[in-house]
């Protein structure tokens, strides 16, 4: 296993790194330092010869104690990924960026955002009456949860230097804050004295009473904390500019991902495979290869700028692919075992679990003893169909990782989803969708339930329409009737032109 020296560097536009100089990092650990060494020497290495290197560059007193810290520290989780025996980094993973920063490899892509204060208004007195400037700018972020409904009606009153009746002031206070404790009642439990509830029902405030000059404290405290608290943030136009910045930057990487040719590799059997079926993914075509059809089909793959496969690097190498610096899509499960229970029994996580779960594909593939047969007894056209049927499995799979960024795993009492580690963060899901529907508003048109089928994949499909959560976020799918699409049910989704129809 060989690959040119500071591939990786390369790859990534960075100078190759030194363990001696990272070392000292407050972000220091082992995980982070084999990122370090993958990077200084440019190609997969074993942990052995890590912990050798750890052991010059003074990180350890020793190369067995470095060797032991390695194995404790997972060191097969993405960007690093093992390959026999050698681990190795994943230049295109999306993690990878995310380390370049926190070790200092690569600077910050915008400067930071200063904290900007316009506000050069002396502070409210405690001597003179409350100002209604000066409680819209100690309410800007709402009433003070710590405040009494009296104190809140003695602010309003002082502010308006008149008598106001209780609604007048709650209507008031409502305005300005989603939350008080004043309600029409609270008059009945004031006995201070501050307010006085006339015969008509209007409250009156007692000037020269000494809650009166507490709450003017209280409102100057207030506003000196409002005041503190804006200058430590940044401005919120610098902050919307960023934002928008990014937002541009995830569409065009995302737009540049969409546009790649993308293949999926299944073979059969996967040791030293005699058939192997390719899907390209954008076509949605499979075409099958048995025997000595296998080694010219392989020149297909130097089209396509993603492979795909369970176990991509090992059929890979299989096979005799080099995949050079295309994007690798491992389709095998991101998780190995799951834990059901205190006392240790665990739950092997198969792909053929996975797409049971994900695209309710009851028999997603074929047993090994029965391919073995009608390899045996020359039933090429038998051994094609099941090859044909294991391939748009694993395509069904993939296509639900991409929408959902995750896949489902279903199995007794779990419904779960794991993370799809084929998917980028920057790429499009039905997350995305939702919004983009939610803003155009325009309807979407799903598939729910299996996968859809491969003649035509639109045949089941049925209008829905983007709904708000309690956070007011477009997160939630509903149907023409309006009852909740559950989103993990979703297999295709896709924009529709034209208004929504049941608005």
């Amino acid at each position: 296993m060989t690959t040119t020296s500071n591939a990786y560097c390369a790859a990534l536009g960075i100078s190759p790194p030194r363990i001696e100089e990272a070392k000292s990092s407050p972000d220091a650990n082992y995980y982070s330092l084999l990122i370090i060494a993958l990077l200084e020497r440019g190609a997969p290495m074993t942990l052995e010869d890590a912990a050798a290197r750890f052991a010059t560059a003074g990180v350890t007193s020793n190369a067995e104690e470095a060797l032991a810290a390695l194995k404790r520290c997972k060191p097969a989780r993405a960007p690093i990924y093992r390959d026999g025996d050698f681990y190795a980094l994943d230049p295109h993973d999306d993690e990878v960026d995310f380390w370049l920063f926190r070790l200092g490899l690569r600077r910050p892509r915008s400067a930071p955002l200063r904290a900007v204060s316009n506000c050069s208004e002396p502070l409210p007195s405690a001597d003179q009456p409350v100002t209604i400037a000066a409680l819209e700018e100690a309410w800007k972020e709402g009433v003070p949860s710590a405040w009494s409904a009296q104190r809140v009606a003695v602010a309003v009153l002082d502010a308006h230097q008149s008598p106001m009746s209780g609604d007048d002031v709650i209507a008031f206070v409502s305005a300005r804050s989603r939350w008080s404790a004043l309600r029409p009642e609270s008059a009945q439990f004031w006995r201070s004295g501050a307010i006085v509830v006339r015969e008509d029902g209007v409250w009156e405030l007692d000037r020269n009473h000494e809650v009166v000059r507490s709450t003017r404290e209280a409102v100057r405290k207030r506003v000196s904390d409002v005041r503190r608290w804006a200058a430590m943030r940044p401005d919120t136009v610098a902050m919307e500019a960023h934002r928008q910045r990014i937002e541009r930057e995830r569409d065009a990487h995302a737009h540049e991902l969409a546009a790649m040719r993308r293949v999926l590799v299944h073979a059969s059997p996967a040791t030293r495979p005699r058939a192997i079926a390719l899907v390209d993914v954008g076509a949605r075509k499979v075409t099958t290869f048995l025997a000595d059809e296998i080694t010219p089909a392989l020149q297909r793959l130097s089209e396509y700028d993603i492979i795909g496969a369970v176990n991509v690097r090992a059929l890979l190498r299989e096979l005799g692919v080099a995949p050079g610096t295309r994007r690798l899509a491992e389709l095998g499960p991101p998780q190995k075992t799951r834990q059901l229970n205190r006392r240790g029994r665990t739950l092997t996580i198969t792909t053929a679990l996975l797409v049971q779960g994900s695209c309710g594909i009851s028999r997603p593939f074929g047993d090994e003893p029965t391919m073995r047969e009608y390899f045996r007894s020359g039933a090429h056209s038998r051994l094609r169909r099941r090859l044909e049927a294991d391939a748009k499995s694993l395509y069904a799979l993939y296509q639900y990782g991409r929408l959902h960024g995750c896949v489902r795993l279903r199995w007794g009492f779990l419904d779960e989803m794991l993370p799809a580690p084929w998917v980028h963060r920057d790429e499009s899901t039905l997350y995305h969708l939702l919004k983009e529907a939610h803003e155009r508003q325009v309807a979407l048109e799903v598939v729910v339930g299996s996968a859809p089928g491969w003649a035509d994949p639109w045949a089941r499909a049925r209008r829905a329409f983007a709904a708000t959560d309690a956070w007011h976020s477009p997160s939630l799918l509903a149907d023409e009737q309006g009852y909740e699409i559950p989103r993990a049910d979703v297999q295709s989704a896709r924009l529709l032109d034209g208004p929504r129809e049941n608005e």
